[in-house]
């Protein structure tokens, strides 16, 4: 399907009912927790409606000793940072429904980002809400290992990627972990 809004739409409302009947958690795998050292630096996000929720592999990743960063989106225009965030800081409201971090002049490079996706493939494309935002992030920290995050009913037979797309190195779901 080459049509990226209405594959949004179909795998929203998808990831809605699948969420809504399952009550799924994501698993943290193995090959996961292994890249989780101490001292890194793991981007992380707080899930809007029925996204994969990250929080156990942001447990994990605590528990070995990394720094978590949260996005911080001043709107579609503005490239995304990733700003520090202690797992009892407040967090403020964003734009699209953001759940953020109030922004403080400390911005993290981060070396793994997990990334929320709207669908995705066995060869790692990925289709995202459409505003750029982690395509911008991904391109600004090259080096960064890219984990997407989603529900086993996200998964399409195959993704076209734009010429700016950059394809992720694994995909973690509620059943499993995904890699060339």
């Amino acid at each position: 399907m080459t049509d990226k809004k209405q594959l949004r739409a179909d795998l929203r409302r998808a990831r809605d009912a699948f969420v809504a009947r399952a009550r799924p958690a994501i698993a943290v795998p193995a090959p996961a927790q292994a890249l989780f050292t101490r001292g890194a630096i793991v981007a992380a996000y707080v899930p809007i409606g029925s996204e994969a929720d990250p929080a156990p592999l942001v447990v994990a990743a605590r528990a070995a000793g990394c720094r978590i960063a949260l996005p911080f989106v001043v709107d579609r225009a503005t490239p995304l940072v990733f700003v520090p965030w202690a797992d009892d800081a407040a967090l403020i409201d964003g734009p699209y429904r953001l759940r953020q971090p109030a922004r403080g002049d400390e911005q993290l490079a981060p070396d793994i980002v997990l990334t929320p996706l709207v669908a995705f493939d066995r060869a790692l494309n990925r289709v995202g809400q459409g505003a750029g935002h982690y395509d911008r992030a991904f391109a600004q920290y090259p080096r960064a290992t890219r984990i997407g995050v989603a529900w086993s009913v996200q998964e399409v037979a195959s993704i076209e990627p734009d010429a700016w797309d950059a394809p992720l190195h694994a995909i973690v779901t509620e059943q499993e972990w995904i890699t060339r």
